[in-house]
């Protein structure tokens, strides 16, 4: 069993080369890359998926001055000839732009400036080299030059900083440059959302064109991102671009883990016996023809479980980020997209035309555009895909189901919220014993905003997304409410304090998948007694004990009480 360290949020190859993390061999990408090479090669994956780790790994293979034993033992060095003619052998400038996010646009450029200009100063020492002109020099100086504390450029520099960079390199090393860019659309999303887009597009697009575009000082150039962004024609005119979208087959292996990467680092580790659990949760994607899980995911549960071998699974991925997009997604839906929502969540899938290449702004233009991204970033991911080109969309695992649930039970209690008499309505009936005021109320929720559907989903998930759906409504009006609170032998559903009326309310509910709502009312309300959940209330003083035994199926509820 391996005690090597996880490389958690640590995105330096030679890091966790030197300093023995466990690594995933990825370095096949290299050779695939070099065997299928473009000039420029776009990959688009979501984000975690080992994209920036990846383009590390790029870096130090290709750069100059490279200590070779970095790839001892790995896949790439069994690539003798190509280790010979490529490694070490290259001047690579690499930067990331997953840091932009600047308030207005000149906020922004100055991040980039920083960047690109921070990138130039590791190689002042060409301002040395007599093959460069003085022309050259000073272009090269315009690039670096810094004024109170902050890289100077115009916009006419930062246009052409790293095609200049690339041609001065090219000339002081006699060698040509390789060129990496990681998130290249991050200043894009962020320009978005603060209203400042046509001016980073044209940024963009002119950066990007300027050295990608018939640039004989490029020996290749890798970028990545999670959207494809053509139609602001940032890559206008660019016929040396090759897109290798999570729909394509090629380089499918290098981003993700693959079920024997799983289950190898899950036996070096001695949880071996998790590999079920592991799948059911972090699984489930689908890049080309292969089928994988969230690296960070599963290097972060096994960090977890490290600590504690019988820790559950959490939800890793989805607190990396913002989950705006889904969360407006389920705020806006109409009839249609909330039938598509609960078919989601039932297991089943839900057939979509994907637009792959999008702009920041089509996005809120049309649902179609939305369920577009959501595939594109990982939220959904692709079963099939029909003669007609339409994609068999399905939520890939237990993390992406839960998070989706978490999104509609935040946007329920906001709504709540926003309309407190309602919620405060069927509150006040739950105190007050009034069952067929609660029956209608809780009725109409369901009827109103997504639920779930009796299909292949399990019975404990059916449950446990009511019992979300009634906690959210309820939370949003008072702070009385409690959920899984121990009482007495075990764990009521949900349990409500109303010390001013001095009333305990124990409420537990079933899922009645035969639609027998009578017998599984009845059930609960057995168990209510069975397990003594009003014990708590009794001996926090409350007078009046109150008992309801909830059953739902579908959109439907019956409530009967003690």
């Amino acid at each position: 069993m391996t005690t090597r360290a996880l490389p958690i949020g640590i995105e330096s190859f030679e890091k966790i080369i030197r300093e023995n993390y466990y690594y995933v061999d990825k370095t096949g990408l290299i050779a695939d890359l070099l065997m299928n090479r473009a000039e420029v090669t776009l990959f688009t994956r979501p984000r975690r998926f080992g994209k920036s780790l990846n383009m590390s790994m790029l870096k130090a293979f290709f750069g100059i001055g490279t200590d070779n034993s970095l790839f001892d033992g790995l896949r790439i060095s069994e690539e003798k000839d190509m280790c010979d003619e490529y490694l070490g052998k290259y001047p690579v400038i690499s930067i990331t732009l997953k840091d932009v996010s600047g308030i207005d646009i000149n906020e922004a450029k100055s991040q980039i400036k920083t960047i690109i200009g921070k990138e130039a100063l590791k190689y002042i020492g060409v301002l040395q080299d007599d093959k460069l002109t003085n022309e050259e020099k000073s272009i090269f100086q315009a690039i670096v030059e810094v004024k109170n504390g902050e890289f100077a450029m115009d916009d006419m520099v930062l246009r052409n900083s790293l095609m200049n960079l690339t041609h001065i390199l090219e000339k002081h090393y006699e060698k040509k440059v390789v060129l990496l860019i990681d998130e290249y659309d991050v200043p894009l999303d962020k320009a978005h959302l603060g209203k400042y887009y046509d001016e980073m597009s044209a940024l963009i697009r002119d950066l990007l064109s300027a050295v990608l575009k018939s640039n004989d000082s490029l020996k290749l150039s890798v970028l990545t991102g999670c959207l494809r962004i053509a139609k602001e024609s940032i890559f206008t005119g660019l016929n040396n671009l090759r897109v290798q979208s999570i729909s394509d087959v090629g380089f499918s292996e290098w981003f993700g883990f693959s079920d024997k990467e799983v289950e190898k680092l899950l036996d070096n580790y001695g949880f071996k016996e998790k590999c079920n659990l592991v799948k059911e949760w972090y699984d489930g994607y689908r890049f080309g023809k292969a089928n994988v899980y969230c690296p960070w995911d599963v290097i972060n549960y096994v960090q977890t479980l490290r600590a504690d071998k019988d820790a559950a699974p959490e939800l890793y991925w989805s607190n990396t980020s913002g989950n705006d997009l889904l969360y407006d997604m389920i705020a806006g839906a109409n009839d249609q997209t909330k039938h598509e929502i609960e078919m989601l969540l039932s297991g089943e899938s839900v057939k979509k035309e994907i637009h792959s290449e999008l702009t920041y702004r089509d996005i809120s233009d049309s649902i179609d555009n939305i369920w577009s991204v959501l595939y594109m970033t990982g939220y959904l991911t692709m079963r099939s895909r029909n003669e007609y080109g339409e994609y068999e969309l399905v939520i890939p695992n237990r993390e992406i189901y839960s998070l989706v649930k978490s999104n509609i039970y935040q946007y329920l209690k906001k709504d709540a919220i926003n309309n407190s008499q309602k919620a405060a309505c069927l509150f006040d009936a739950i105190i007050e014993g009034r069952l067929e005021k609660i029956e209608k109320i809780f009725g109409d929720y369901l009827i109103s905003h997504i639920s779930i559907r009796d299909t292949n989903v399990k019975k404990e998930m059916k449950e446990n997304f009511y019992h979300g759906y009634l906690l959210g409504i309820l939370s949003a009006v008072s702070n009385a409410v409690v959920s899984n609170r121990e009482s007495g032998e075990g764990f009521a559903d949900i349990i409500i304090k109303s010390a001013e009326k001095r009333v305990g309310v124990v409420l537990e509910i079933k899922y009645a998948e035969d639609e027998r709502l009578e017998a599984y009312c009845d059930d609960a309300l057995k168990q209510i007694n069975d397990k003594d959940y009003v014990r708590s209330l009794i001996d926090d003083g409350m007078d009046i004990i109150r008992k309801y035994g909830i059953a739902c199926y579908k959109k439907r509820c019956k409530v009967k009480m003690l």
